[in-house]
């Protein structure tokens, strides 16, 4: 499948193979996007196989298939098969590159105002265990990480700047590029969070700068949930050990000694899902054959739409941030809670989440934010589509009225 950059995409095309859009409008693909027929197809084949042949026999008959997913997601981020670690989710691949780091007592690790709980809480246990100190950048006036004060906080005690490339709710697209020119010119490992980027828009690893990416299916990607991976670059690699290895990352050299692997699959184990690997690979290609540029076009488009619209509803604000806005949109409605207004939505078929101050607690105590109502088009979306849910949020704020 191929696509023009003028005019995005062939929707019919990408809507035949989306059975899911003839149940319902699905605008939630920053939770878990719809799986097109060939992602289903490559895992329920592969599982049928199990069931005929065995596990083992399975993954033997398969094992160029399956190895060629590092080919893949290679292509996908810019880097090399080598680099590439495939992991159960992206929490997975961002603990084992976090945790892989040589901490020491008054490191400094430099982050965002919007970072996902689950890495703000891996940094204050890693505060707490080596008397680290965590320090998180300001934010430019459109809400967005601010360069020129990252780089004013820059000493010889930063040891890691970890930050969240889009976050979960709030829009924005943070400055990844620019922090990667200010890491790499003073030598500082990079870690850059791009579940919501990975799916929705080009990623080159050499353009971010970055030295760890890491990455989900189930988002933009629109692969089978528990899947996940990991970049780490060559350079990096070499010089890092995973803090918890098994016979798949490494060997038994001698009794009392072992050996890494070489490549980025020390990061990985022995006993993984095969079939869903199949499906992550099958997601990467289907993204590939599309194009990243004709997809982050029309995902651009749709986000604008449904903004345009949404900021017309009297009593709805909207909870974005920055001036490069991601396919995420958060908001609010005057008088209604946020899990109303999913389950109104969800009466009428139509799905979208709510993203709780936990998931982004600096952000959300900054901002005194509540609950709020995130809405997520991708690709195959429709614009009928968007006037459909747009009509159900503006009922809903009809009846509050």
């Amino acid at each position: 499948m191929t696509a023009s950059r003028t005019d995005s995409l062939d929707l019919t095309a990408v809507r035949r193979d989306t059975p899911g859009v003839l149940h319902r409008i699905h605008l939630n693909n920053a939770g878990a996007a719809l799986m097109p027929a060939p992602v289903l197809q490559a895992v329920t084949d592969y599982l049928g196989r199990e069931s005929e042949i065995g596990g083992y026999e399975a993954a033997a008959e398969q094992a160029g298939q399956l190895d060629d997913v590092y080919n893949s997601i290679a292509k996908l981020v810019g880097g090399h098969r080598d680099e590439i670690a495939v992991t159960e989710n992206a929490t997975v691949a961002w603990q084992r590159a976090f945790y892989a780091m040589d901490f020491q007592p008054g490191d400094r690790i430099l982050t965002t105002s919007a970072e996902f709980a689950a890495n703000y809480i891996a940094f204050l246990q890693i505060a707490k265990r080596f008397d680290v100190t965590v320090d998180v950048i300001p934010n430019d006036d459109a809400g967005a990480l601010d360069p020129t004060a990252l780089e004013r906080m820059i000493d010889g005690k930063v040891r890691l700047i970890a930050i969240t490339w889009i976050p979960t709710n709030g829009g924005l697209v943070n400055p990844a590029v620019e922090v990667g020119k200010i890491a790499n010119a003073h030598g500082i490992p990079y870690l850059l969070d791009a579940c919501q980027a990975v799916g929705q828009m080009p990623v080159d690893v050499d353009t971010l700068g970055c030295d760890m990416l890491t990455a989900t299916g189930r988002k933009f990607l629109r692969a089978p949930r528990g899947t996940g991976f990991l970049y780490i670059r060559k350079t990096l690699l070499d010089r890092t050990e995973p803090a918890m290895l098994d016979l798949f990352g490494a060997k038994v050299v001698e009794l009392g000694d072992y050996e890494l692997r070489p490549d980025a699959r020390r990061f990985e184990t022995w006993e993984t899902n095969y079939s869903t690997r199949l499906g992550l690979r099958a997601a990467v290609d289907y993204a590939l054959a599309i194009g990243l540029e004709a997809i982050e076009d029309r995902c651009r488009r749709l986000a604008d739409l449904l903004r345009a619209h949404l900021a017309a509803i009297p009593g709805l604000q909207l909870r974005d941030l920055g001036s490069r806005r991601s396919a995420i949109i958060s908001f609010t409605l005057d008088g209604v809670e946020a899990a109303l207004v999913m389950q109104q939505l969800k009466e009428k078929q139509i799905n979208v989440s709510v993203s709780p101050p936990s998931s982004t607690p600096i952000d959300a105590s900054a901002r005194h934010l509540p609950p709020v109502v995130r809405v997520s088009p991708h690709y195959y979306n429709s614009e009928d589509e968007v006037e459909t849910f747009v009509a159900a949020v503006r009922a809903c704020a009809q009846d509050v009225t």
